[in-house]
């Protein structure tokens, strides 16, 4: 449990401390979620809610170990793309995708931390399972599906560029440049709110351990 604990530590620090991932935090975050998923096939390790959602935050790390390896492929063996412009918005958008998994699963974490801090018997028909296994599930469709959203838009904008003139898609391009802008600002509020959440739930159980 220690070693999760740090793990979740690292894990707050890069997506709801640092305003953008580095190297050394991407680095340091692929190694933690590698031996976080390593550590939760442990009989040792408990199947319970908080666990759930920690292996479904270590198993986000995979859309980072595919853009990095895939820019490490293109880059070492000088490989040429057929569509550049759709192959970097396609990482790009994994990376966002990762790191909106990510804030939305440590805010669970977090929350549930809470519950049990100053809930644990009122909240215990919540915290199963079976609701933590829902949560990860709706939080990666519903990621899933505005990655999808951006990577409609990013190609739609690169085919108007290419053919301006004969695009058949005119409204379909300008409805999903309106909701991908839509949506972009939504998950820039979203995050500066999970920050402020996050900050304020852990400042709430830091003290109420204290005074114990």
């Amino acid at each position: 449990m220690k070693d999760l604990r740090r793990y979740l530590v690292l894990k707050y620090v890069q997506y709801l401390v640092l305003s953008s991932s580095n190297a050394i935090s991407t680095f340091l975050g692929l190694l933690g979620s590698l031996y976080t998923i390593i550590i939760l096939q442990s009989a040792k390790v408990s199947s319970k809610s908080t666990a759930v959602l920690i292996s479904s935050l270590a198993k986000a790390d995979i859309l980072v170990s595919v853009s990095v390896v895939s820019e490490m492929v293109v880059w070492t063996f000088d490989v040429s793309i057929s569509s550049t412009a759709f192959t970097s918005a396609l990482l790009q958008n994994l990376l966002t995708a990762n790191a909106h998994i990510s804030c939305l699963l440590l805010s669970c974490v977090a929350f549930e931390a809470y519950l049990i801090t100053f809930f644990p018997t009122e909240s215990r028909y919540l915290r199963t399972v079976k609701n933590a296994t829902l949560t990860s599930r709706v939080i990666w469709i519903l990621v899933t599906a505005e990655c999808t959203l951006f990577q409609t838009d990013d190609l739609l904008k690169a085919s108007s560029t290419s053919a301006p003139n004969r695009s058949p898609c005119v409204l379909l391009f300008h409805f999903s440049s309106t909701a991908a802008a839509l949506l972009k600002s939504l998950s820039y509020f979203l995050g500066i709110l999970l920050r402020i959440v996050n900050v304020y739930i852990y400042y709430k159980i830091f003290f109420s351990m204290s005074n114990r």
